[in-house]
């Protein structure tokens, strides 16, 4: 439903010239709705204007595109359209290339100038996006160009200078982009669009160009770093981490392919280890840490054991994780404080299970989101958890994909979540009794690879459907459906 002022609004922007022509008159009260409306409607005009007359000092995406008391629609959780978002830009390039006042005329801001424009908490959910919406990918380079073509143009005469717009954005990066990214990131010093980076994502990039990329960030601004499909190994990352270390307010760090196994130490392999724990222990503010497909085996209680301040995110997926490891993490001071882990792809069928039980009970009282894909989980194993999980009472989101599950393991798994009021995502495997002719235990790559029997499966699935409605759970969501974008960001839970 939408209020009527949300109503009136939209019947203001149908005729963008006179809508125009009416800003200077409105109360700017109204501006906020007025942009809302305007970027979900594709009035590019209007989008422009209001972006190049803005009264308040913020304009930041995450506050007007939210779901608000006028519309309940979150454009922040759908992909931007390219429309809106090219006419963002030109209105912040025609604010800067217009003096803040000019020979009789009234002061382009009635009462504020624009200082910040925050586009970041973008959609970016790694799906092939239609062509009328715009990617992350493609939002760093419209920004990145706009850099670019402002400190090319500057041509204002001396005290007509712009004045300074400081706009926030996730940046992502990889081979074919660094050169332009930095570029722009090198125009946007001392220019009048100062770039400043939130979120750093760079994919595929060698180690010197991510060094690079570093050292022109603002130390300041930037909250998270992850460096995806790199392959660095310690080697590598020992060269870059000193560089993420300088980022004193660093939240988040996700990295991958560090390699510090203890069963096959090298002499040049412990000495980059231990120079990486030194700069992990550099961290004043870190909350998360993601280390996908390291090997850790016997090391985590030296890498956790660096850190300043207690984890809320932890995510260890393909670690080979050992019982000791679990033990350390389960006595640790991180274990209290988690919202989020990830231990997908570790075996916790054997020797890890009741270690791992000993890590859910500890970490019971604040943990909102697990993540135990591939995990070897069977049936046997998943009901000597349950008494366990079900301590887990603010647990939101519940991950068991390709673990070999049967039928009445999920059922038990359903009966038991009925207790757990906040659980709101279940995405569960394709039941073992939905294949044909597996091998016992079945590896992971069968569950994954191997074909189902769709029919059996519909009858799975609306057995299960029927279960949540007569235990009055049906807003529940449980899914096999692992690409979707069910698994919560840390910065949202």
């Amino acid at each position: 439903m939408h209020t009527l002022v949300f109503l009136s609004t939209r019947q203001v922007l149908q005729c963008q010239s006179a809508a125009c022509q009416a800003l200077p008159l409105l109360p700017r009260e109204l501006f906020p709705l007025l942009f809302k409306v305007a970027f979900m409607d594709k009035k590019t005009v209007v989008l422009r204007e209001l972006v190049h007359t803005w009264p308040f000092p913020l304009l930041s995406f995450q506050q007007l595109l939210q779901e608000c008391a006028h519309c309940s629609r979150a454009l922040l959780q759908e992909r931007p359209s390219t429309e809106s978002m090219q006419a963002v830009i030109l209105g912040l390039t025609a604010r800067l290339h217009t003096p803040e006042t000019e020979p009789g005329t009234q002061p382009l801001c009635r009462k504020h100038t624009l200082r910040v424009l925050d586009m970041t908490g973008l959609l970016d959910d790694g799906v092939e996006q239609d062509p009328g919406t715009m990617s992350m990918w493609d939002c760093t380079a419209a920004v990145a160009r706009t850099c670019i073509e402002q400190q090319q143009g500057r041509t204002a005469e001396p005290g007509q200078a712009p004045v300074p717009v400081e706009v926030r954005v996730d940046l992502r990066v990889n081979r074919a982009s660094y050169a332009f990214l930095r570029e722009a990131l090198r125009s946007s010093v001392g220019s009048p669009l100062r770039l400043c980076c939130r979120d750093l994502r760079a994919e595929d990039l060698p180690m010197r160009n991510t060094v690079a990329l570093l050292q022109l960030l603002d130390a300041g601004c930037l909250r998270r770093v992850d460096l995806r499909f790199n392959n660095l190994g310690l080697r590598g990352l020992s060269v870059i981490i000193p560089h993420v270390a300088r980022f004193q307010h660093l939240a988040s760090l996700r990295l991958h392919y560090v390699h510090g196994d203890s069963r096959q130490p090298s002499v040049d392999g412990e000495d980059n280890f231990r120079y990486f724990l030194a700069q992990m222990g550099r961290f004043t503010c870190l909350r998360e840490l993601s280390m996908g497909s390291s090997l850790l085996s016997g090391r985590l209680d030296q890498l956790l054991s660096t850190l300043q301040s207690p984890l809320e995110s932890l995510e260890l997926a393909f670690c080979a994780l050992l019982p000791e490891d679990l033990r350390f993490l389960a006595r640790s001071s991180h274990a209290v404080h988690l919202k989020k882990l990830d231990l997908s792809g570790n075996d916790l069928s054997g020797s890890q299970l009741e270690p791992f039980q000993g890590l859910l009970q500890a970490a019971a009282a604040t943990l909102l989101h697990l993540e135990l894909t591939e995990c070897q989980l069977a049936d046997t194993q998943l009901l000597a958890t349950l008494p366990v999980l079900t301590r887990c009472a603010s647990l939101r989101y519940l991950g068991l994909y390709g673990n070999p599950l049967s039928v009445a393991g999920l059922r038990e798994l359903l009966r038991d979540s009925v207790v757990r009021a906040e659980l709101r995502t279940v995405v569960h495997p394709f039941p073992v009794d939905c294949y044909e002719g597996l091998p016992w235990p079945p590896p992971a790559s069968v569950l994954l690879e191997a074909s189902i029997n769709e029919e059996k499966f519909a009858r799975v699935e609306a057995e299960l459907h029927q279960l949540l409605l007569a235990s009055g759970r049906a807003h529940v969501l449980w899914t096999t459906d692992i690409y979707g974008r069910l698994a919560a960001d840390y910065f949202s839970l």
